[in-house]
């Protein structure tokens, strides 16, 4: 996987699903309204994917405060279930493309997905990403699980 200059955030996390279960979750709006964001008491009342290389993803996340924050990208490689990558702008940061590479890894049930968020414009943001994605994950987690 390629890193681009800037800051990097890397996680690496188990799920107890199927890797064509993950790779759904990611990239099926019903679903992402479900999990995509930064924790339980956050919503995302808007998730839009057009799952094909050049296609547009969009999420608006809203925080317990009813602010909102939006991010969007577009999809550069598909390879369903394996790997996932896009690039990745907030709307409070519409100059800094970020780049979101995902691969899934499935053995025995579970699935392992390394994400690399990289391209992040500075360590601030970086570390608010950082937080912001394991509650994502967490999220996730526990919709596979449930």
């Amino acid at each position: 996987m390629t890193e681009e200059s800037g800051e990097v955030v890397r996680v690496e996390r188990t799920f107890a699903a199927p890797a064509e279960d993950v790779f759904d979750a990611w990239t099926s709006p019903e679903v992402m309204r479900r999990w995509f964001h930064a924790g339980p008491d956050w919503d995302t009342p808007d998730a839009e994917v057009d799952l094909r290389v050049g296609g547009k993803v969009r999420v608006v996340m809203r925080r317990p405060d009813g602010t909102e924050a939006e991010a969007q990208g577009e999809y550069t490689l598909i390879d369903r279930p394996h790997r996932l990558v896009m690039t990745w702008t907030f709307d409070d940061d519409p100059s800094n493309e970020q780049l979101i590479e995902l691969s899934f890894s499935e053995s025995e049930g579970s699935t392992t997905v390394l994400m690399i968020n990289s391209g992040i414009s500075t360590d601030e943001r970086r570390d608010h990403q950082d937080e912001g994605w394991h509650g994502c994950l967490d999220e996730l987690d526990r919709i596979l699980a449930g």
